[in-house]
């Protein structure tokens, strides 16, 4: 790993304290430098760690994820913007654009992501919501469809210019988790350096990321974002996978988030591996007649856990008691149940089940079978030639 010296003894501290305190879901913390931070599986959502996951803060520049996913969503990425002087007069880290310069969305976003330009997010904001007020109820539209119910935007920036802009570590992981969704907010935070052409000079942008665990310090590291002000403090999101497991970490108010970061990853990573609790294809041994061999999940339902927790898990099926008019299959609705997995008694997730005959049964039923006629065709070939 490319770790730099100073992490080493970190790490090792940080090894010795959960060789006393094994790890549990949602367990807290104490020893992260943030005031706030949370762990989050990118794909179930489960909450591995967290300490002051829900308390309201200033959030500074990780604001731009927000700015970023909506730009992204506009589909306007090939749009050519024209920098307005309100965009140019922006405080703070800049992209250093000029009044009239033309430059596409798409290399705005990626100075957004990489350089934190708040120049470049009031450009965004002026093109995709057609103000800056415009915009930022697109923000708080948005936060509210996904469920970042502690949180309020009143700029794209993340500027301390006004008291009613906040959030928490556990909706901006929410929100992390639903831009990661995107291919192209992954390419655009995942990348390392970026070059835009500059319509003003004869010589190209090229911006390098800002977020050093990506560049240099964290081998795992996929993305993410920076943040900083001096009411905020230091702000941070990343994302990091490793076998499969694919992590969210945030740290508000953090002075030492790089390690923070680090410290997070390397624990989960070593003591967490996903399972599959449930299995796309057919559902079996249901003890109802009518539904043998013809029922089944369309997707599997993966969740993080380290080997102890495995014992506490539970899945059970919950079907639909068959009509009599279903006896013609073609009255049969399309979903007759529901599988539910429990971990610790508690519901973490459901797959609903569908009546027919999957893939995956057609696969396991008859691939013998085809197997067979395959064989038999090239003898049959052979004999002739």
């Amino acid at each position: 790993m490319r770790f730099r010296y100073r992490v080493f003894p970190y790490i090792c501290m940080m090894m010795i304290v959960f060789t006393f305190f094994p790890a549990k879901a949602k367990a807290s913390l104490p020893v992260v430098s943030a005031h706030s931070a949370i762990l989050m599986d990118q794909e179930s959502g489960r909450v591995i760690y967290e300490e002051n996951a829900h308390e309201k803060s200033r959030i500074a520049s990780i604001t731009k994820i927000m700015t970023a996913i909506l730009a992204i969503e506009s589909g306007k990425l090939d749009h050519t913007v024209t920098i307005s002087s309100n965009a140019v007069g922006t405080e703070g880290s800049s992209l250093y654009l000029k009044k009239g310069e033309k430059i596409t969305l798409e290399n705005l976003v990626y100075g957004l992501m990489l350089r934190s330009g708040n120049d470049a997010a009031v450009a965004i904001a002026e093109e995709v919501g057609g103000s800056l007020d415009g915009f930022v109820w697109m923000m708080n539209q948005k936060a509210e469809e996904i469920g970042m119910t502690d949180s309020h935007f009143s700029n794209p920036h993340g500027l301390d210019n006004t008291e009613n802009h906040y959030s928490t570590a556990y909706d901006m992981a929410l929100l992390t988790r639903y831009a990661m969704k995107n291919k192209a907010y992954r390419v655009i935070s995942g990348s390392k350096k970026h070059r835009a052409s500059n319509s003003e000079e004869d010589w190209d942008y090229v911006w390098k990321n800002k977020n050093r665990l990506l560049t240099e310090l964290y081998e795992y590291t996929t993305g993410g974002k920076t943040g900083y002000t001096k009411l905020a403090k230091r702000t941070l999101v990343t994302t990091a996978t490793k076998d499969d497991l694919n992590l969210i970490a945030v740290t508000l108010n953090g002075p030492d988030d790089w390690n923070d970061h680090i410290y997070m990853y390397e624990h989960a990573f070593s003591d967490f591996k996903p399972i599959e609790l449930l299995q796309a294809g057919p559902v079996k041994d249901v003890g109802i007649k009518q539904y043998k061999g013809k029922i089944y999940v369309k997707h599997a339902f993966t969740y993080p856990l380290s080997d102890e927790e495995e014992k506490n898990v539970e899945v059970k099926i919950k079907l639909i008691k068959p009509k009599e008019e279903w006896k013609d299959e073609r009255s049969t609705p399309e979903v007759v149940g529901k599988a539910e997995i429990f971990y610790d008694n508690k519901r973490v997730g459901s797959r609903s089940i569908y009546y027919g005959e999957s893939k995956e049964a057609y696969s396991e039923q008859n691939w013998s079978k085809i197997w067979k006629d395959l064989i038999q065709s090239f003898v049959r070939i052979g004999r002739h030639d």
